[in-house]
């Protein structure tokens, strides 16, 4: 066995350096992104350390936002890094979202206007390859009851459905609703669909004294209101 994998262990490290253990001594803000990442590793190979494939992995994809909604494929190629590891990544980079849409429904956020549904909703949605129609509902005082999936589409389509998207919004007792949904090209321009959807959902709302107070359209950090432009109906 060579000096050099003899060495490269975390385990032979001093334990102030080891991840885990200066996690729990300093918390988890004290930890480089590699060392969180090489937590949820734990181990690496023969002469490859779990930081030195926590380091690997951040090379290729640069930050942890581009490790969601990734395909199976691109993990390919690193030394150690099995479906297991794969599967323990993408679950902690879920939690971390679905963490934010919990803390802000707890917390009861007023929302004041589409700036602040895109601060919650877009982290989630700007990456996703498919079209995913979420629904933000309030009560009357304009603050988040919750926040829901009503559909799932393909590449470039998804299907809300208006009847069931009311009858949720009566189920919650919410006084008004805020409509999402992402372009996976990043196009952020409505479609057709997307101005007729928006006009029976409105309609549908008015029938049931529901406020539908805005549709918006997720890209790639930017985004497009209904409301600001002035074009709800």
């Amino acid at each position: 066995m060579t000096e050099t994998s003899k060495t490269t262990g975390i385990k032979s490290w001093p334990k102030d350096d080891r991840p885990r253990e200066k996690l729990l001594k300093n918390g988890e803000r004290s930890l480089s992104n590699s060392e969180l990442l090489a937590i949820l590793l734990r181990t690496g190979i023969k002469g490859n350390s779990a930081i030195d494939l926590a380091r690997q992995i951040l090379d290729k994809f640069g930050a942890f936002r581009n490790m969601s909604h990734t395909d199976i494929r691109e993990w390919k190629g690193f030394k150690g890094l099995g479906l297991a590891k794969i599967a323990q990544i993408k679950a902690a980079l879920e939690i971390g979202r679905r963490y934010r849409e919990d803390e802000v429904t707890t917390g009861k956020q007023k929302v004041a206007s589409a700036k602040d549904v895109v601060s919650i909703v877009m982290p989630q949605m700007r990456d996703l390859k498919t079209e995913v129609f979420k629904v933000v509902y309030l009560d009357s005082n304009n603050r988040i009851i919750a926040i829901t999936d009503a559909a799932c589409g393909t590449v470039d389509h998804a299907m809300p459905i208006v009847r069931e998207i009311i009858h949720s919004a009566l189920q919650k007792f919410s006084a008004s609703i805020i409509c999402a949904h992402n372009h996976p090209c990043a196009n952020i321009t409505p479609s057709n669909e997307d101005k007729k959807f928006t006009k029976e959902l409105c309609d549908a709302g008015k029938l049931m004294e529901i406020k539908i107070i805005d549709h918006v359209i997720i890209g790639d950090n930017e985004y497009f209101s209904f409301a600001d432009e002035g074009i709800m109906v």
